[in-house]
This record gives structure tokens, C-alpha cells and sequence, in this order.
């Protein structure tokens, strides 16, 4: 399988309710509330030949376009939600393609979830 990546930053604020009541969560309580992240994006999709089927920079461009924001407000999506939003957008656009999404926190935790 042939592939391509690209990759791109965002600035992001979200929170994750359940760490404020979840006992099991008290070590991150501090998550409940809005934080910042500088969100990492490595977005990977399968291309049919070896001649640019899928241009790099057109597809970085049109990936960047679709937060059109200084600053992400996510409400309480994890980087797994924010996988899937974006993946919908991508399938929509390149449908029938292997597509993996990469999301991190920080450059230091994320997601990775794979698209067939």
C-alpha cells in the first residue's frame, strides 16, 4: 500500500467533565477545566500511484482550512472525537482510501486510530 502524510499544529482548549466526579479520576481532577494544548495533527492517506495523486501541500492546505480558527474550542472532545470528526471530513472528500490519525497533546500523548 502506498501512502502519504502530512502534518500541521493547532492551538486547542478543551476539558474532560468527568475528571471534576469520577473518584478514579481525582489524580487529573484539574482536566474538568478548560485547559490548553497545542494540538498535533500527523494525518496519513493511502494514494493509488506514484505521481502525486494526492499533493502534499494541496492536502496539508486544504486539512488547515478546515479549523479556520486561531484557537480550537473543543468543549470536552478527546483527541479520539476529534479523530473521527475529521475523518468524516477527509472520507467525504477521498472516500474509499486507508486513512490513519494521529492527534497529540502537547507532543507528549495522543491517539492514533486507523480509517478502512
Amino acid at each position: 500500500m502506498k501512502k502519504i502524510w502530512v502534518t500541521f499544529q493547532k492551538k486547542g482548549i478543551h476539558r474532560y467533565p468527568a475528571a471534576g466526579t469520577d473518584e478514579n479520576l481525582k489524580e487529573v481532577e484539574y482536566l474538568s477545566y478548560p485547559h490548553r494544548h497545542k494540538f498535533g495533527f500527523r494525518v496519513t492517506i493511502e494514494v493509488f500511484h506514484l505521481d502525486r495523486d494526492l499533493e502534499f501541500h494541496q492536502f496539508l492546505n486544504w486539512l488547515e482550512s478546515l479549523y479556520d480558527t486561531d484557537i480550537l474550542s473543543l468543549d470536552h472532545k478527546s483527541c479520539e472525537m476529534m479523530s473521527d470528526e475529521l475523518y468524516k471530513h477527509i472520507n467525504d472528500k477521498f472516500p474509499g482510501r486507508y486513512v490513519e490519525i494521529e492527534i497529540s497533546e502537547d507532543n507528549e500523548c495522543g491517539s492514533i486510530i486507523s480509517y478502512e
